[in-house]
């Protein structure tokens, strides 16, 4: 038997339930696995809540690490025993003990990374790795606005901007989230709880602004996100953490600047199996040469999954949070 998280209805933290489950066998392209870490992440949240609907009874969860307990036929990248990680949400289901799943997305964990590390890297990482790779074109000199630089996800990207010689300009809630982004990469960081961010990017920046904007927090920050970029800048919307960005009239967008606009998802990025398993090598390599640590500054056993949400959501946490198994 496996125990697991389920929700049962969509709505707050209360919901998370949970139970014990018998895992059968994996089939064709599929692999069991025994979970040792899973990763938290504003996704679990926007699931559980129903911003994100999904089919109920549902496990949540988007990303975990651990060992190959079983590989089912047609699986050839895999073994029992190997240790690994995986971003998957089609369908979610990470929060538990053990998993039948399909094999394209796990990826094989290199041993010199914790399973800890893995469970916490993997769909930040691979989210970093689209934003500054494949969303538009960066290279170094260019600058970025990184929303939410303390987080997760911001921690990892201020690391990657300064191993590609990019300038990273942060906000964070507090003067000490604005130190984390600062000792992790960040060439400046905003303390949006103190000052105007966008007129301190514009002071930043000698009133030219910005290449891109990375943006995860959403209906805050958007307008005055869209004002910090410079003419042809790219805003990347790839986050909801504030609240759903309302309706935009695209036709702003010429005024501004001729700018660009997109809202992508990682698990489109990592829908394809070489296309992911690309993108993992290029973030373990970045890890074990030392470019970008892996922050991990909340740990809740997998029974104190509500009080982890609780914790995310109020917005206390920095860098990563792990549920441990």
């Amino acid at each position: 038997m496996s125990k697991k998280i389920i929700i049962e209805e969509f709505g707050g933290a209360d919901q998370l339930k949970v139970i014990q489950e018998q895992v059968g066998e994996p089939g064709p392209n599929e692999v069991r696995i025994a979970h040792k870490a899973c990763g938290l992440n504003f996704i679990d949240i926007y699931q559980r809540t129903g911003l994100y609907p999904m089919p109920l009874p549902h496990t949540l969860g988007t990303e975990a690490a651990g060992l190959v307990d079983a590989v089912g036929s047609d699986v050839t990248h895999l073994k029992t025993g190997d240790r690994v990680a995986y971003a998957f949400n089609a369908p979610a289901g990470a929060y538990c003990e053990m998993r039948v799943m399909p094999a394209d997305q796990v990826c094989v964990l290199p041993e010199s990374i914790s399973f800890e590390e893995g469970a916490a890297m993997m769909l930040k990482g691979l989210t970093v790795q689209y934003l500054f790779h494949r969303t538009t074109p960066l290279k170094a000199g260019d600058t970025v606005l990184f929303h939410a630089a303390a987080g997760g996800v911001g921690l990892i990207a201020c690391q990657w901007a300064k191993s590609e010689g990019i300038t990273l300009i942060g906000t964070a809630g507090s003067d000490e989230k604005c130190q984390r982004a600062l000792t992790h990469g960040a060439a400046h960081c905003i303390n949006y709880q103190r000052d105007d961010f966008l007129s301190e990017v514009k002071k930043l920046t000698n009133g030219v602004g910005v290449d891109v904007v990375m943006d995860s927090v959403g209906a805050d920050t958007f307008d005055k996100s869209l004002a910090c970029l410079k003419p042809f800048g790219m805003m990347i919307t790839f986050g909801n953490s504030s609240g759903k960005t309302p309706p935009f009239d695209l036709a702003q967008l010429a005024p501004l600047g001729s700018l660009k606009i997109t809202r992508p998802s990682v698990f489109t990025h990592i829908a394809q199996h070489e296309t992911c398993q690309t993108m993992a090598r290029h973030l373990f390599d970045k890890v074990t040469k030392g470019a970008v640590e892996i922050r991990i500054d909340q740990r809740f056993a997998l029974e104190d999954v509500a009080a982890a949400h609780r914790s995310l959501e109020s917005r206390q946490t920095m860098g990563s949070t792990v549920l441990t198994i």
